[in-house]
């Protein structure tokens, strides 16, 4: 999927043309980095994944025909079926609290900028999550997940859905939910790094989760986190 000279691939989804123009303009002027396709609407996302193989999507979530985070679980579910690695999704969106973000990241978003984000953060993201990451916008993304878990559900924690983990796991699990970082959870648990790396992978695995963005969002959906 990856260009052979290195540079990354980006499409870019969003119904505003001059919004588009203006991210176009900004990603070509990158020397790493490829324009390989623009969308206005989620079914137009849909397609471009499947035509150009973009490394990372840049998804509005508001948009007309389709929206962005049934765009992003269509288009997650695609790669998985056709066995191929999916584009790295960026959800873009006007507020800072806007409830579709939690709904774009359980599709399978790698993580949500805002719209108005500096360009040079809009840069830094698409190669963070070309890397492996994720990203969210400056600001707390434990209170949006907070916040969205409190709107549909008040019953207690559903501890049955980690059930799956080993009790290291489970300890792994619940500091990375928190926010804590892979050298902070190794100091906290007295293990190295390798090992809280190894432990993630496999929760990521068997709670079929994609990133450590959607894991934040399984613990706060099933009540794990005060």
């Amino acid at each position: 999927m990856a260009d052979p000279g290195g540079r990354i691939l980006v499409a870019l989804v969003d119904d505003q043309p001059l919004f588009r123009a203006g991210i176009r303009m900004l990603v070509e002027s990158q020397p790493d980095m490829e324009m390989v396709g623009e969308a206005g609407d989620g079914e137009e996302a849909v397609a471009l994944a499947a035509a150009s193989s973009p490394d990372v999507m840049l998804m509005d979530l508001r948009m007309p025909v389709m929206d962005g985070v049934e765009a992003t679980r269509r288009i997650s579910e695609m790669s998985v079926a056709a066995g191929v690695d999916k584009p790295r999704i960026i959800a873009l969106t006007t507020f800072n609290r806007d409830q579709s973000v939690v709904a774009a990241v359980q599709a399978g978003a790698s993580g949500y900028l805002l719209k108005s984000s500096e360009p040079e953060f809009l840069l830094a993201a698409i190669r963070t999550v070309y890397q492996g990451y994720s990203v969210i916008a400056p600001g707390s993304v434990h209170e949006l997940f907070q916040h969205a878990a409190r709107t549909v559900r008040a019953a207690g924690p559903d501890l049955s859905v980690i059930e799956v983990l080993s009790v290291r796991e489970r300890e792994v699990f619940l500091l990375a939910a928190k926010g804590l970082g892979n050298a902070d959870i190794a100091r906290t648990l007295f293990v190295s790094e390798a090992t809280v790396k190894t432990h993630l992978r496999s929760v990521i695995t068997k709670l079929e989760l994609r990133t450590r963005i959607q894991l934040v969002a399984f613990a706060y959906e099933h009540r794990l986190l005060g």
